[in-house]
Formats: structure tokens, C-alpha cells, sequence
């Protein structure tokens, strides 16, 4: 199978989200099959659904992999049960949700997968990252993400700085 471009969107509000979706991007780019070609910087937002829980830690990945799409869905559930995902509430807090955004030029609508994700023009802390990465980006309709963006609702969205590395661990 020839290489794709799949964009992940990384979310987490509870037990450190910012490192929660450092160590998520770590875990990406070791996917096998699959290169990390960058990831985008982090965002602060409010939370979509129920308001009584921290705010959102949000990014998105852009990744070049040879693996099918339900297999790369099966390694990001995989990574999310690692750091102690559990289902307990819809659109509830988490530890770890990491989305298969966009997959090549694909639409796929499954039981287990839609790409492109189905909420993602409502998101500006889906969209906003998706511009960092690549702002010419389109869904496979042709819709551009840059024009996503301006209709999208705004969630307050605070960029964050960058995470410090540690100069004795690298």
C-alpha cells in the first residue's frame, strides 16, 4: 500500500493534557508503516458538551503511513487505552481521544469510522491546528479547511507555548 497523509486530531483534559498529547505524538510517530511529518502547536479551549470539566488541551498530527485506516484507527485506540482512556461519558473528560481527522483523499463512512470526521467544521480547535500543519489543506469534496475555519464557532481558543524539553533528558 502506497504512503497516506492522515491528520490526527489529539485531545486531552485530565492528568496533564499537555504531556498527555506530547507522549501521544511520541507514540505516533513510532507507529510502524508510518512517519511523523509534524505536529501542530497546542490550543486551550473551552469543552464541547457538558461545561462542568477542565477546559480542552487540543493539536492535531500530520502522519504519512502505509497502514489501512482501520488499522490505523485500531493503533489510536490502542495509544488511547495506554494512557488510561475510558468511556464513561459522551463528549465527557478524558485522559486521551485521538481522532482520524482526514485519511488521503478518502471518505469512508463505517460502524467503526467516518473520515472526514463528521464534527470537524464545528471545531475550531480541530480546524485551527489543521491550518498549522497545512494551510492549503482540503477535504476530499474540495472544501478547504481555511474556509471551514471562518464559519466555524468560535471556542475560545488560547494558544499555548511550546512544552520546555529538559536539556538532560533531550
Amino acid at each position: 500500500m502506497a504512503a497516506v497523509d492522515a491528520f490526527i486530531g489529539l485531545g486531552s483534559n485530565l492528568a496533564d493534557p499537555s504531556v498527555q498529547l506530547a507522549q501521544a505524538v511520541i507514540a505516533l510517530a513510532g507507529l510502524p508503516e508510518t512517519e511523523l511529518v509534524a505536529q501542530s502547536p497546542f490550543y486551550r479551549s473551552r469543552p464541547v458538551g457538558p461545561q462542568d470539566q477542565p477546559d480542552f488541551i487540543n493539536g492535531a498530527a500530520w502522519l504519512r503511513t502505509g497502514l489501512a485506516p482501520l488499522t490505523l484507527l485500531d493503533h489510536l485506540q490502542a495509544i488511547e487505552q495506554a494512557h488510561g482512556r475510558e468511556r464513561v461519558q459522551h463528549w465527557g473528560p478524558r485522559t486521551l481521544d485521538l481522532d482520524l481527522l482526514i485519511y488521503g483523499n478518502e471518505a469512508i463512512s463505517g460502524t467503526r469510522l467516518t473520515v472526514p470526521h463528521p464534527e470537524l467544521p464545528n471545531r475550531d480547535f480541530v480546524l485551527q491546528p489543521l491550518l498549522d500543519l497545512e494551510p492549503s489543506l482540503a477535504l476530499p469534496d474540495g472544501t478547504f479547511i481555511a474556509d471551514l475555519r471562518l464559519l466555524c464557532p468560535d471556542n475560545q481558543l488560547q494558544k499555548l507555548d511550546p512544552i520546555p524539553r529538559n536539556p538532560f533528558t533531550g
